[in-house]
């Protein structure tokens, strides 16, 4: 297999005129302008890293496609902006836009997981002219709810729900920072079976307290090897946690960017679901194609929100049947 390619620094042009460096890893060949085999961009989520794909990309190269697999801005190597008004989503699908411009690609296809998901939906919304297909892993396409987000979080699951405990300026960095291999430990658990989630649920979303309880060494508990594990750590401490931290500060102010758009995503769509991802359940996607009427779906069974690592055999033959169904070399 290809082994993971070394990243190179690329200036991109992205919202309101600003420059940023993204660290991108490249593979495949071809000009990004054919419609036949399009490029195909892997978009991550948090706290992942563009090394999250590493699983992907030889597979998909060896299929015939170019890859382009980014570090977001404020993770990795990327640029590493502190104010959470340089994460907003025009700033995140700015930079996926700029991307495209500063590699010479036209239209992609773009794969997104967990946050990356939740990017590349909207850069289907906002680009269409750039977007040749979209894939979907675990996380759902939806129309704005009636209220902002965050209070609907805090109903169902209380004010120690994650994303609620994020808003408080400093605090999740100040918590995380210093044990960095002690918070992915935590996060790359084996995903817990259904039968249980009733007695999970909300507590395993207040991440804080499920941290501060966290005494776990078991490495045959983990999706992830040490090695790989250690990449992780590594990043984050020279990177920090703010980055990823201040996309979850947008999620109110993103809904009021983007609550008068129409959300319809014209494009090939695939949904891939994991069927015990307790973060991102494949219930989530119910009444999807109301919104994204050219959808394909598939579910991983057994297998947890961590799917490139958990399944990544798996995940790599859905997602080349339907890029070849759908651009039949």
């Amino acid at each position: 297999m290809i082994d993971f390619p070394h990243p190179r620094r690329i200036e991109v042009a992205s919202h309101g005129g600003e420059t940023i460096a993204l660290s991108v890893h490249e593979a495949g060949a071809g000009d990004g302008h054919g419609e036949s085999r399009p490029t195909v961009v892997l978009v991550h989520g948090w706290p992942e890293l563009a090394y999250s794909w590493r699983n992907q990309v030889g597979p998909l190269v060896e299929a015939g496609y170019r890859v382009l697999v980014p570090d977001l801005r404020g993770f990795g190597a990327s640029d590493n902006p502190k104010p959470k008004e340089k994460y907003t989503i025009h700033h995140m699908v700015g930079d996926l836009k700029g991307l495209l411009d500063a590699t010479g690609v036209e239209k992609a296809v773009f794969v997104g997981h967990d946050w990356g998901g939740f990017l590349v939906w909207p850069m289907a919304v906002l680009n269409p002219d750039r977007v040749a297909g979209v894939i979907g892993v675990c996380t759902p396409h939806k129309a704005p709810p009636p209220v902002e987000p965050l209070k609907i979080l805090e109903k169902r699951f209380t004010a120690n729900h994650y994303f609620i405990r994020f808003q408080e300026p400093g605090a999740p960095e100040a918590l995380f920072t210093g044990h960095e291999e002690k918070f992915f430990r935590m996060m790359f658990r084996r995903p817990a079976p259904r039968a249980i989630w009733e007695k999970l649920i909300p507590g395993i979303y207040d991440i804080f307290t499920v941290f501060g309880r966290f005494n776990d060494s078991d490495d045959s508990k983990l999706v992830i090897s040490r090695e790989h594990l250690q990449v992780y750590v590594d990043a984050y401490q020279r990177s920090g946690f703010h980055g990823g931290v201040n996309l979850y500060r947008n999620v109110d102010g993103n809904y009021h960017l983007m609550k008068d758009v129409d959300h319809t995503v014209r494009a090939p769509a695939f949904m891939i679901s994991a069927e015990l991802d307790i973060f991102l359940p494949p219930e989530t996607t119910e009444g999807m194609e109301e919104i994204v009427p050219n959808l394909d779906r598939a579910l991983i069974k057994d297998c947890g929100h961590w799917v490139m690592w958990e399944k990544p055999e798996e995940l790599n033959a859905l997602m080349i049947r339907w890029l070849k169904e759908n651009w039949p070399a």
